[in-house]
């Protein structure tokens, strides 16, 4: 690689990035760990078993639990890109990771995230389809249309992740090698930039902001014809199943988006890293151990799954 020129100066491009995590000491990291941990244990084995049942119960083969295992893997990979660095460097004094796998870690993680916003704009149109046109529902969502809509979020995702890391990591980075976060992520990175970040910003801004705003567009259209068709129902049981399903999607929507929009999509955002390690932490560990507890908590047909799969496994 050749050096980039910024003015007088000749900037050497850097081979690694220290990631500083969290201030404290011994004790407060320790802490950290463990509290990471727990978190990230609980999503590994809650998001499997989501994926484990849906995949062995037959009843669950529909295009609303095939969306939802997705889910479920999504959660599952992009959680595993920041956590096991997160906990080896809280045990470790150099806390070094590579140009080259901090690039990696950042294409991932960006790309599996808007994976997952397009996702649930996906399964807020498939409740949609289920709710207000139960008639052509078996054509209009069979199994390679969910496929090609799935194909689709993985595409928009990696097209994103592909501007971003491109954008980013193409910036002369010499101010210094310290990323004030715990992972790879485009606010701390642009601070370490020696050259002019305005379209970055703007870049961040505008592609996430669009991302979310048609995608939350999709949502509120698909959830305001829901209500209406909920509200016209008679059946009291019925409305009552719907709401359910319906609600944890609405819940996994409010977590992810808001603390999304508070990190990435406001003006300003890039200034606040204190705040951002913290909600980072929300969308990076707590959301994804949070959304099998959600949908299998509120579920009453996956709590009927686990509850046949757990009867098999101990007949056998």
């Amino acid at each position: 690689m050749s050096p980039h020129r910024n003015g007088n100066l000749s900037v050497m491009p850097l081979q690694e990035f220290v990631l500083d995590g969290f201030e404290g000491g011994l004790q407060t990291q320790a802490l950290l760990f463990a509290l990471f941990l727990v978190l990230y244990v609980v999503a590994i084995l809650g998001n499997l078993i989501m994926m484990v049942v849906i995949t062995l119960d037959a009843r669950l083969h529909s295009p609303m639990y095939f969306f939802l295992k997705n889910l479920s893997l999504v959660d599952l990979c992009y959680s595993s890109v920041i956590a096991p660095k997160a906990l080896a460097n809280f045990l470790s004094s150099s806390k070094v990771i590579t140009f080259e796998g901090c690039a990696t870690q950042f294409f991932l993680f960006s790309m599996l995230v808007t994976t997952e916003g397009f996702l649930l704009a996906v399964m807020a149109y498939d409740r949609f389809m289920a709710i207000c046109s139960p008639l052509r529902y078996p054509i209009s969502m069979c199994p390679s249309v969910c496929a090609r809509l799935m194909l689709g979020c993985y595409s928009g995702g990696c097209l994103n992740s592909i501007l971003q890391t491109s954008f980013t990591f193409s910036l002369p980075f010499c101010s210094s090698n310290h990323i004030d976060h715990f992972f790879c992520d485009v606010p701390p990175l642009l601070k370490l930039a020696c050259a002019d970040t305005t379209i970055n910003e703007l870049l961040l801004f505008g592609i996430c902001g669009l991302i979310i705003m048609g995608t939350i567009l999709v949502i509120v259209i698909s959830y305001s014809y829901i209500t209406v068709t909920i509200l016209r129902m008679h059946s009291g049981g019925g409305r009552h199943k719907l709401l359910s399903t319906c609600g944890s999607h609405m819940t996994a929507v409010s977590l992810l988006y808001g603390t999304v929009f508070v990190m990435y999509a406001q003006p300003g955002a890039v200034q606040s890293m204190e705040q951002g390690k913290v909600v980072s932490v929300f969308y990076t560990l707590v959301i994804p151990m949070l959304n099998p507890l959600i949908y299998s908590l509120r579920n009453k047909d996956v709590k009927d799954a686990l509850w046949r799969l757990g009867q098999k496994h101990t007949a056998t």
